[in-house]
């Protein structure tokens, strides 16, 4: 039997994850599905939460019920930007909206009419206004467009606290659920908002906790720690602060790549919050300067293009090696050869093709080599808004793209002045979460010692130009 185990559940926007690792957090046991998307009240695409919600109670009943493992942990890493409304039973009362899921423009235009303009909104929150991306505008919403859900409504959870409210029926908040940008929080006076508390919207929302806070309950018999939950991206850093001695940027990829930066103290400039810069907060409460880009998705997105053009598998992107041949079609300053909707190029002073011609690749991996061509150069845009005036040496690269070769590999031939690192620990913010209720101090010593990277050296390439 494993001993002191520890089961985390790390819930993103596409895949969901189960683990279970042994007391000196090495992977054990791993589950790996997709839930079918259902559609909200007006028929937009959300996360199927029940069948989210029910996968979870079985697979803790079931795994504390093997002989295989004595689970002494339990804690939850999940996307952000995303509340569960409940009653005062505990029963869900709303539909999970998508954070994807448009803003109504009357409700904005109603929102600045009686608050701050959207400057001061997004230098006060540190956070760009973003329609249900701010999670705190989908109770806004609630209130506005559905009094009747609003009547019944008694608490607001985000998703890493409900998945933990489902066990230990504990109502709270964590200090980085808070800052991923709610639009709820003043990182000025660090408490709510002016506008969350004239709108009286404070009083759904629990007290918040650091993310390490933890709650012992009995459960199926066994005495078990819950953690509170934890926003994945700020997850993510964990274990990077617990052991790199170096300043550092964290570039966190999967659906999102979000490049984390907690060494860089300045506030939000109205340029940076134009780029999509803002700030996180980290599991203490601790701002984090951050950059995000629509990355993993854009990349599937343009890959099933690819794969349709050339009649191929979509996927067999994953296993391309690195062409040190590669040359990037030429093309004048800042003029990208594909399209990209998601990712707001302009902002970096690049322009997206008005026409894509895929004739320009003699086949799907020359094309797929000038697509991360241009995405790294959108990358590196982003990564420096995040370091800013810090003094950074090394960029440490998490999450899927940590193991995309034509990737890392096109990224430290771009930054020489950098150390580009990868790990080789495959769990991402699921470390993080496991830290985080792990206290014991041979976890961390174990983690130093087993937590391996691997460094990026720069190649030869006719590829290296940037744009």
């Amino acid at each position: 039997m494993i001993q002191n185990a520890t089961l985390i559940f790390d819930v993103g926007k596409t895949n969901k994850k189960l683990y279970v690792l042994d007391q000196d957090l090495n992977e054990v046991h791993k589950e790996y599905l997709r839930f079918n998307e259902v559609k909200d009240d007006e028929g937009y695409p959300c996360d199927d939460l029940q069948a989210i919600s029910y996968w979870i109670i079985e697979s803790v009943r079931e795994i504390l019920g093997s002989d295989k493992y004595e689970v002494k942990h339990i804690n939850f890493s999940t996307y952000g930007a995303s509340l569960v409304h409940l009653n005062k039973e505990g029963k869900v009362i709303a539909p999970f909206y998508n954070y994807l899921k448009p803003f109504p423009e009357d409700l904005q235009e109603h929102f600045f009419t009686k608050y701050q303009n959207e400057i001061d909104f997004s230098l006060t929150t540190a956070s760009p206004f973003m329609g249900f991306l701010n999670s705190g505008l989908q109770l806004y919403y609630i209130k506005y467009k559905r009094p009747d859900i609003f009547k019944e409504l008694s608490t607001s959870l985000h998703l890493p606290q409900y998945l933990s409210y489902l066990l230990t029926k504990n109502l709270t908040s964590d200090y980085t659920s808070m800052g991923c940008h709610t639009g709820l929080w003043n990182y000025n006076t660090m408490e709510y908002a002016e506008w969350v508390k004239k709108e009286g919207l404070d009083k759904y929302l629990p007290k918040v906790a650091t993310a390490s806070t933890v709650n012992s309950i009995q459960l199926h018999g066994h005495e078990i720690n819950v953690g509170i939950g934890v926003h994945d991206s700020s997850s993510a850093l964990v274990p990077y602060l617990e052991n790199v001695e170096k300043k550092f940027v964290l570039l966190s990829t999967g659906t999102w790549s979000i490049c984390m930066n907690p060494f860089n103290e300045s506030e939000l400039s109205t340029d940076e919050l134009e780029k999509d810069c803002l700030n996180f907060m980290g599991p203490s409460g601790q701002s984090v300067k951050a950059s995000r880009l629509f990355l993993g998705q854009q990349l599937r997105d343009k890959a099933k293009e690819l794969g349709t053009f050339f009649n191929v598998e979509y996927h067999r992107y994953k296993k391309i090696k690195f062409d040190l041949l590669f040359e990037a079609v030429p093309a004048d300053k800042g003029q990208l050869l594909f399209n990209y909707p998601h990712l707001d190029v302009a902002r970096f002073g690049f322009k997206n093709a008005l026409t894509e011609d895929l004739s320009l690749f003699r086949n799907f991996d020359q094309a797929y080599h000038q697509l991360i061509y241009e995405l790294t150069e959108l990358q590196i845009s982003a990564l420096k808004l995040a370091i800013g005036d810090s003094k950074i040496e090394h960029i440490y690269i998490d999450g899927g793209f940590a193991n995309n070769e034509v990737f890392t590999q096109m990224l430290a031939n771009k930054l020489p002045g950098y150390v580009i690192r990868s790990t080789e620990f495959a769990l991402g913010s699921s470390l993080g979460a496991a830290v985080l209720v792990n206290p014991d101090e041979r976890v961390r010593k174990n983690l130093s010692e087993n937590y391996k990277y691997r460094t990026h050296y720069q190649t030869v390439t006719k590829g290296k130009k940037t744009l």
